[in-house]
């Protein structure tokens, strides 16, 4: 109990000291990034004046200085030296790239190259011994796990289309992950990792709550989307494979559905839309605090059921979790297309809308 209380200091101290870096590093930025990175409102946009974007280079920086800060001062982090250089690495590329693409929008090919080369240095960064079903052959899984990484960098960029829902969504992550890690499921570094994130992105949120005064722009969302993908691989690989689908099953069905739906009509997937259930939602009645509320309900439920598959870590009790994950998720996207009034919307006029 000791042992465990002293890792929960270390972590609560760790989050505060990310929240209050970002926090006061993006009290200085907002006048510059005001100036010279303004998002400007276009017909796929939920902002409808300039508001200014790049708040996500706070995030980052705040994240990894709390982190190698740490390494520095926690004998037991030396072990993971390369791993976090090289996920480091990755992650300042992504926040370079993003950046540069927030200031003048870059073409899809030469971010798509960028996101590649940052996907294979985290997955050749990951420890040999890592697997997250035995069963695949070695290279088989690596490659899903590359193709994975990219597209989770991808899916956290599509869904921070509205205030406040990357915070919706990073938090009961990093929470759930921190949780795990003090119940001894975690290693100490994607713990720690994950504690740093967690205050970054709450030392962000008062500058993202509606109506934004900032936004994170893919200076953010590209290496968030990097980091939460690491942290699921290193929790599927310790064995918690349930834990590891469930936590981000909300954005993973959002994404894919509307991906799917996007592809089935012969649009560029590569470009913004307003076509993901949240997007609708607030088309269709729900405000912005509504849509978040519900999807942070959705992320603080999927992430109790995360930890329950750990906690009593059985077969029957990890399907019986994503089935009720399932549930969850499903009622969640059936309210957005419902509408605030709970009256389906004519299928014409849905796809209209879409």
């Amino acid at each position: 109990m000791t042992e465990v209380l002293a890792r929960l200091q270390m972590l609560a101290v760790a989050a505060a000291f990310a929240g209050l870096i970002c926090w006061g590093l993006l009290l200085l930025l907002r006048p510059w990034l005001a100036r010279h990175v303004a998002a400007i409102p276009n017909p796929r946009s939920s902002h409808y004046k300039p508001t200014p974007q790049g708040g996500g280079i706070a995030v980052a920086f705040a994240t990894f200085v709390v982190i190698w800060t740490s390494f520095a001062l926690i004998p037991a982090l030396q072990e993971h030296r390369a791993q976090l250089v090289t996920v480091t690495a990755a992650a300042v590329l992504l926040c370079v790239i993003g950046a540069i693409d927030d200031m003048r929008s870059l073409p899809a090919i030469p971010r798509l190259l960028v996101q590649l080369v940052a996907a294979g240095i985290v997955v050749a960064s990951l420890p040999r011994e890592l697997h997250v079903i035995p069963l695949l052959p070695s290279w088989i899984e690596r490659v899903a796990l590359f193709v994975g990484v990219v597209w989770f960098v991808n899916l956290v960029n599509f869904m921070d289309g509205i205030d406040w829902m990357t915070v919706a969504e990073t938090v009961p992550i990093t929470g759930a992950v921190i949780v795990l890690g003090l119940a001894g499921a975690n290693e100490i570094l994607p713990t720690l990792a994950a504690a740093a994130l967690f205050g970054a992105v709450l030392g962000f949120a008062p500058f993202n709550k509606p109506v934004a005064k900032l936004f994170l722009g893919d200076a953010g969302s590209l290496p968030i989307g990097l980091v939460l993908a690491w942290l699921l691989i290193l929790l599927a690989g310790a064995g918690h494979l349930a834990a590891a689908a469930l936590l981000p099953l909300y954005y993973l069905a959002d994404t894919m559905i509307t991906m799917a739906r996007r592809i089935a009509k012969g649009e560029r997937i590569w470009e913004a839309s307003r076509c993901h259930f949240y997007q609708l939602a607030t088309d269709r009645g729900f405000s912005v605090p509504a849509v978040i509320a519900v999807v942070s309900a959705t992320n603080v439920a999927l992430a109790a059921l995360a930890v329950l598959t750990v906690l009593i870590h059985h077969p029957l009790v990890s399907a019986g979790a994503l089935v009720c994950g399932a549930g969850v998720v499903s009622w969640t996207l059936r309210a957005f297309v419902r509408g605030r009034h709970g009256t389906d919307i004519p299928r014409s006029a849905r796809e209209h809308e879409a």
